[in-house]
């Protein structure tokens, strides 16, 4: 049976997303991509590939005939809005296709004619110009899911890479604030979802996930803070009940080193720091945003949309190249 492609979103047009899509088509034979479709303005990507002299066709599309054009041309199923796509200024304008080709891919999975969902990267600002009210892709995944898959989704944010993956407990709050959002409710969600869904999608029987404490030296047993003993050590000793395999908390400046990653398989940080600076640190070009609690795959590369360098024909589609491949290979 031929396998489903993969529904790429348009991301910000005015970003790289459209140039790391073609570069990353370009690159299919190489890499061994599975097949792919994007869901956006054709005319938006054969200007990108006219304007940086990649050699792309460009053919429109379905979804059910995509894997036939994926052999020759890169395949785009019309969303029926145009897009200006000025490189390097985001516009309000174009905000609704951004929003559309987020929901069709989803509905594609829904309908049965996308394996799963792979996102390039938004500009929220812009959105949020335009009515969007969602703080993120994640947030709005989640609705969308509600939407099309009639299920109340619990989204959670890992980053991975070979070497490292990582879960942050709080996500873009201020600093000030993370100590307050992080309960002891949230500290066991986050880890039930982690641990079924790296299950699920990964293979792992019993994914052996490592808490980071909040505090220096996880807290030096209440000298440093409390949030270790009041919140952490109980939500991980209630997961532990569960039967699930956890550990923690342990002092996050000691956890990333390559013996102490070799003993758990995905780390979970009170703060969005703590999780992103060690996995960037180590696989900046290869790291993979994926989207743990969702009935559907998804996947996207772990960067922005790179304003200051879109339309320059310099932008490394690594990570997205990363994030299709993983979103290949994951169990449905």
């Amino acid at each position: 049976m031929i396998p489903l492609p993969l529904a790429l979103t348009m991301g910000d047009p005015s970003g790289i997303g459209p140039e790391i899509a073609l570069k990353s088509f370009a690159a299919r034979k190489a890499q061994a991509l599975p097949p792919f479709f994007a869901l956006g303005d054709p005319e938006l990507y054969r200007r990108v590939a006219s304007a940086l002299a990649l050699e792309v066709a460009v053919e429109e599309t379905t979804p059910r005939e995509a894997n036939a054009a994926f052999a020759a041309a890169f395949p785009v199923v019309p969303l029926g809005l145009s897009v200006r796509g000025e490189p390097g200024k985001s516009d309000r304008a174009d905000a609704a296709a951004t929003i559309s080709s987020i929901e069709r891919a989803v509905e594609c999975v829904a309908k049965g004619e996308a394996r799963g969902v792979v996102t390039a990267p938004i500009a929220k600002s812009a959105l949020y110009a335009a009515g969007f009210t969602f703080p993120g892709h994640t947030e709005f995944l989640g609705a969308l899911t509600k939407r099309f898959f009639d299920v109340e989704a619990r989204p959670v944010m890992m980053l991975y890479a070979e070497e490292l993956a990582v879960v942050p407990i709080t996500i873009h709050v201020a600093l000030k604030d993370a100590p307050q959002l992080l309960t002891r409710e949230l500290v066991v969600e986050t880890g039930r979802v982690v641990a079924q869904d790296f299950a699920r999608r990964f293979g792992v029987a019993c994914p052996r996930l490592a808490f980071a404490g909040l505090n220096p030296h996880a807290g030096e047993d209440g000298a440093m803070g409390r949030e270790e003993i009041d919140v952490i050590a109980p939500a991980v000793a209630q997961l532990q009940a569960e039967g699930i395999d956890a550990q923690g908390p342990f002092p996050a400046d000691t956890l990333f080193h390559a013996r102490a990653r070799q003993s758990y398989d995905v780390a979970l940080c009170p703060t969005h720091d703590q999780a992103l600076i060690p996995i960037k640190t180590l696989a900046f070009e290869r790291g993979v945003n994926v989207t743990l609690g969702l009935p559907f795959i998804r996947t996207s590369p772990d960067h922005g949309t790179a304003f200051d360098i879109a339309g320059m024909g310099v932008a490394d589609p690594t990570s997205l190249i990363e994030a299709i491949r993983l979103a290949g290979r994951l169990r449905a």
